[in-house]
């Protein structure tokens, strides 16, 4: 049974667990698909994180104790949802020291060779979880611990957008330029966000990634097709 936690006067969160897991990701999902297409008026905006969904809403519109019992009838009929078709998408990325200035902090870190890290990072499915910090930011799960390396100290006042980083035991892509933490061990050329493209998110929650290593040849070679607009993302069809 979830848990409703009011935030306030227009805002509760519904806690569906306390773990970090594909099981709870796949309810949430669920969840918040049917939530959409339920299109309760007075809801404002829809936050899913790992193990929870923000609800904000209009209390002017529906009343609190209204809107949870439309959620919780929602709620009894989950298991038998269909959640849309996933894809696994392929990610490449340069691992070159040109665009890899922490790979070297990693592999010092894990007792690898950089070879092995990259290796590692390229080796693994990773589930996207959910979008945010900021636009198009994916919070991946699945990363092995031996490559876990700590933050920088000093975060850097600018990072390029398609940079692939390594926080703790979670790694990532920058969707944009901006400040950061992370340990860069590689970069993109894909653009996880563009506001003048339908959809703007190159990558949904739900969906799973994998970073394919491309030399640097590739890399020049995959940037005159992205700029040209003739580069085609790898999708494959996965089971969730």
């Amino acid at each position: 049974m979830f848990k409703y936690i009011p935030l306030g006067d227009s805002s509760f969160l519904i806690k569906l667990g306390d773990t970090i897991s594909t099981s709870i990701h796949k309810q949430l999902q669920a969840l918040f698909l049917e939530i959409c297409n339920a299109q309760i008026k007075g809801i404002v905006e829809l936050v899913p994180a790992y193990n929870e969904l923000m609800i904000c809403y209009n209390p002017l519109e529906i009343k609190y104790s209204i809107l949870v019992d439309k959620l919780k009838h929602i709620e009894e009929g989950l298991n038998t949802i269909e959640l849309p078709e996933l894809f696994l998408l392929h990610i490449p990325v340069c691992y070159d020291p040109e665009f890899a200035p922490d790979i070297e902090i990693v592999a010092n870190t894990s007792k690898l060779t950089t070879e092995e890290v990259i290796q590692t990072h390229s080796s693994v499915e990773y589930l996207v979880y959910m979008l945010g910090f900021t636009p198009g930011f994916c919070y991946l799960g699945g990363m092995n611990n031996k490559i876990a390396t700590p933050r920088k100290e000093s975060p850097r006042q600018i990072i390029e957008a398609g940079s692939v980083g390594i926080a703790g035991n979670q790694t990532g892509i920058y969707p944009i330029d901006s400040p950061g933490g992370w340990q860069l061990i590689g970069k993109t050329l894909l653009k996880l966000f563009d506001p003048e493209r339908k959809p703007e998110f190159l990558i949904r929650a739900g969906d799973y990634i994998k970073f394919n290593p491309i030399t640097k040849i590739e890399f020049e070679e995959i940037k005159n097709l992205v700029e040209s607009g003739e580069y085609t993302l790898r999708k494959d069809r996965r089971d969730g």
